[in-house]
């Protein structure tokens, strides 16, 4: 697939953060398993456009998963956002709304990897805490196929869009993200 070399994630459970391991080895969804693919990658070349030029997989296939802290009441709830590379979340309109929350802000990165137990820049929505809201944009669902992190910054899996709004917590957005 595109320039990366991809095998089975739930054999090569060494190229996924511990929580993504556990829920590769949980699944049990519409999207069969052995379609989560897991890629070695140059950990140096981890983040969006570097790894795009350097695998040849195009930004529009590329997603990110991005963790928003909500405020409200003096209380902080943790969701996760994905989308594609191509694409913002629209984080103080349809991410605070969605969310219900006064304020809503990108979670700063201390608290992301504490919170999810993946690495920064590696962080992707499978494994997440099971009380995470997970907001997926309708461009990502609608994907026949995207990159998106493993949980590690080495390497990076590979699935059908669909399989992400499969997820516990999933609920596909319109509108989510607004173009770059």
């Amino acid at each position: 697939m595109w320039g990366l070399d991809t095998r089975p994630a739930a054999d090569r459970t060494d190229l996924l953060a511990a929580p993504v391991a556990s829920a590769v080895a949980a699944w049990k969804h519409a999207t069969p398993v052995d379609r989560l693919l897991v890629a070695e990658i140059d950990p140096d070349r981890a983040d969006t456009a570097a790894f795009c030029a350097a695998y040849g997989v195009p930004l529009e296939a590329s997603a990110n998963c991005v963790v928003i802290a909500a405020k409200r009441g003096g209380r902080t709830r943790f969701a996760a956002c994905v989308l594609l590379a191509t694409t913002r979340a629209d984080v103080n309109g349809v991410v605070r709304k969605r969310l219900e929350a006064r304020k809503a802000s990108f979670a700063v990165q201390e608290e992301a990897v504490r919170e999810t137990g993946m690495e920064y820049g590696g962080i992707t929505p499978i494994g997440l805490p099971a009380d995470w809201p997970i907001l997926v944009d309708s461009a990502v669902a609608a994907a026949p196929d995207v990159v998106v992190g493993s949980g590690l910054r080495r390497s990076k899996l590979a699935l059908p869009g669909a399989a992400l709004a499969e997820l516990p917590g999933a609920e596909v957005v319109e509108e989510l993200a607004r173009p770059v």
